[in-house]
């Protein structure tokens, strides 16, 4: 088992001041509360706790959270992105701690991500403990056709979270957006694409893909959470639908870099392709599949070609509470 010198963990959480807990929601009471409850017993409590509600009834009332809480209500923001932008307009700490609203961390989950912050690292991610492995058909999918820039390498860490405890750092190139933390300085120039909205697929992908190349980012084995996916605002379509939504995003916005750009997303579409043949024939010769990785791709191509737009600072129906 791999440990961290308790000298060497109060030294580098010693260079961390602050941390500021950013929680964009959106009609999911429970879960947000049950997120809330396990940030208020951590071995290191965070700073600052600021939560962007869009729900229609707010979700949270102020005076029940015991620590510094920016509790913003604006139920006409328009996603994700567009609440994690008004919140970085307002995050006061040295981190920066994205979350959702349907995780539930373990105790040391704040401080094992501080203790990763050793200098030169611009981000740390944690470990979702409870993503299981998909099907034998998908890991072929991901294992011969998804090469390049649209590799996901932070998947199979999550399919082995059980053996990763206490193992060593992982660095990576993207982060999940239900747990992702920056250096403040690094990212205050940065916003969220706020052409994605609903579910937002790819701005996690989009945001570290717009950091310097030379940007360092680790997943840390020891900061641990359950992510519930909770179904309330969450797609339902197919999931070429969605993966093709976000890999075409991400080619017209980053990656078109040149041959091998290219032709990494040429060889992806001929594993969509493939897929969606052996989907249809599971379904007695329906084109589903195939009109899920047209309306994805499509849907992807039109985003990714707009220029990127900014949420605006405040909101004239916005309602601030500040602990």
């Amino acid at each position: 088992m791999t440990t961290v010198p308790l000298k060497t963990r109060r030294h580098a959480q010693d260079n961390i001041q602050t941390i500021s807990v950013v929680i964009p929601t959106k009609d999911r009471k429970d879960d947000l509360v049950h997120t809330i409850e396990s940030l208020l017993t951590q071995t290191r409590m965070p700073d600052e706790i600021m939560i962007v509600d869009q729900s229609c009834v707010p979700s949270v009332d102020p005076k029940t959270i015991p620590i510094q809480l920016v509790y913003i209500h604006a139920p006409h923001i328009s996603g994700l992105t567009h609440a994690r932008n008004v919140a970085m307009e307002r995050a006061r700490g040295d981190i920066w701690l994205f979350l959702d609203d349907d995780v539930i961390l373990e105790r040391e989950f704040v401080e094992e991500l501080l203790v990763a912050y050793s200098p030169g690292v611009t981000g740390v991610s944690g470990i979702i403990t409870n993503y299981t492995r998909p099907g034998i058909s998908r890991r072929l999918f991901e294992d011969l056709f998804v090469r390049g820039p649209f590799h996901d390498d932070r998947q199979p860490i999550y399919w082995r979270a059980k053996t990763l405890r206490a193992g060593n750092l992982k660095r990576v190139k993207q982060f999940t957006g239900a747990l992702m933390s920056f250096r403040a300085d690094a990212v205050r120039h940065l916003r969220f694409d706020v052409n994605l909205t609903g579910g937002c697929l790819a701005e996690d992908i989009d945001f570290c893909a717009r950091l310097p190349r030379d940007t360092v980012l680790q997943i840390a084995p020891n900061a641990r959470l359950l992510h519930k996916r909770s179904a309330i605002g969450r797609p339902t379509t197919h999931w070429l639908d969605s993966h093709s939504q976000s890999s075409s995003y991400m080619r017209h916005r980053n990656w078109h870099r040149g041959v091998s750009d290219d032709l990494s997303f040429a060889w992806l579409q001929i594993g969509y392709a493939l897929m969606a043949a052996v989907g249809s024939l599971k379904r007695g010769g329906s084109l589903e599949p195939f009109r899920a990785w047209r309306a994805g791709a499509q849907r992807g191509k039109n985003l990714g070609s707009r220029a990127p737009t900014l949420a605006p600072a405040s909101f004239p129906k916005e309602t601030t509470v500040q602990g």
